[in-house]
């Protein structure tokens, strides 16, 4: 079995375990964290960070989570809303004049951050989304695809930068900046939206799919021959130092699963984690006012949004390219974490799910 390292409470074992078959079927590394009630039950790690399995995955290593970064310039939003410095039935143009053109006076920033804005295409080069004036200025001359509102399409890279020139109009600062200075910083979480230099010796790099190269790209789960969801990124544009030092919020954040597990729970535990409160509990639930319900015209397979948020029962979260996943549920105050450098077919890929399922046996050991 491979060697798993860390920590976890043994009504948890099934997790360490999950991820120990994982590398033991191939994968090179990945890291897995539970947080129940803010705390970790779970906090483990094993594999490598290369393809060559010669450097071992250590405690502080991190990785690209590719869209799991979505949740967390979701949570920039919705600390702003809550401070009543943004509102979500506000015109986008209200706080960014230049986005009207072309007709859209009536996308409220809900709509960016579920989804419905009808601006889910990325029809620039890969080179532009290191640029953030050009990527925002192609975005707000563009025309949407249908009434906002109406209809849902994933907006797989587009979203990031929709919703971070509205962080930076109101706030002055980038959304790397701020989730650094008002998220981050002060939950003492190791995320990054534009990594420095400085993290670059900890950052494992996407090793993709057996039988496929760094030309392999990004594509829906739903529509594997379409080409929307992943506007043509490969891998070699996410592994290299152009993608990590630029901000991209809808796909460029780097973390480990304790990161992503620490910041979530706030959401899970009504804005508070660790004595630093950064919600009320009105502005978690707000994340999970359904949006949207139907089927997505991108991800091709019915969808519910929330504010930023992918809606599964009573869970909510949503997953990156490659495997990363995040998932919680603030009915029972947990918040699953699993990021990985090892890609599969999306159509292939149960890992997480599997990470999920093992987290809810330990958590019914929990429960009197």
């Amino acid at each position: 079995m491979a060697d798993i390292q860390g920590t976890y409470d043994r009504l948890f074992i099934a997790v360490p375990n999950a991820l120990a078959d994982m590398l033991d079927a191939g994968d090179a590394g990945g890291s897995v964290a539970v947080f129940v009630d803010g705390e970790p039950v779970v906090d483990v790690w094993g594999g490598f960070t290369d393809a060559d399995r010669t450097v071992p995955w250590e405690r502080d290593t991190i990785v690209n989570v590719f869209s799991v970064t979505k949740t967390m310039t979701a949570l920039c939003a919705l600390v702003l809303i809550d401070r009543g410095e943004l509102d979500p039935d506000a015109p986008v143009a209200r706080y960014w004049p230049e986005f009207a053109a072309e007709g859209k006076e009536k996308v409220l920033l809900r709509h960016l951050l579920s989804h419905t804005a009808g601006l889910p295409d990325w029809d620039g080069p890969v080179d532009e989304l290191y640029d953030w004036p050009a990527a925002t200025s192609r975005l707000a001359a563009r025309t949407t695809r249908w009434e906002p509102g109406t209809a849902a399409g994933y907006h797989s890279l587009t979203q990031g930068f929709l919703v971070g020139e509205v962080v930076r109009r109101v706030t002055g600062r980038s959304v790397g900046d701020f989730l650094a200075a008002e998220v981050t910083g002060p939950l003492g979480a190791d995320f990054h939206i534009g990594l420095p230099p400085e993290h670059d010796h900890r950052a494992a790099p996407s090793i993709p799919p057996a039988g496929k190269d760094e030309d392999y790209s990004a594509s829906a789960p739903g529509n594997p021959t379409g080409s929307e969801a992943g506007n043509g990124v490969r891998v070699r544009d996410g592994n290299s130092t152009a993608w990590r030092r630029a901000q991209i919020p809808a796909a460029s954040g780097y973390g480990n699963a304790r990161s992503v597990a620490l910041v979530q729970s706030v959401l899970a535990r009504g804005g508070e984690v660790g004595g630093v409160r950064l919600l009320s509990r009105a502005g978690c639930d707000r994340a999970f006012e359904e949006q949207f319900d139907g089927d997505d015209r991108v991800l091709g397979m019915p969808m519910r949004w929330g504010l930023g948020y992918g809606l599964f029962g009573t869970t909510y979260g949503w997953g990156g390219w490659g495997g990363s996943l995040m998932m919680l549920e603030p009915d029972s105050r947990m918040v699953v974490a699993y990021v990985t450098n090892q890609m599969r077919e999306p159509a292939e890929d149960t890992r997480g799910m599997e990470i999920v399922t093992a987290a809810y046996e330990g958590l019914q050991g929990l429960r009197p």
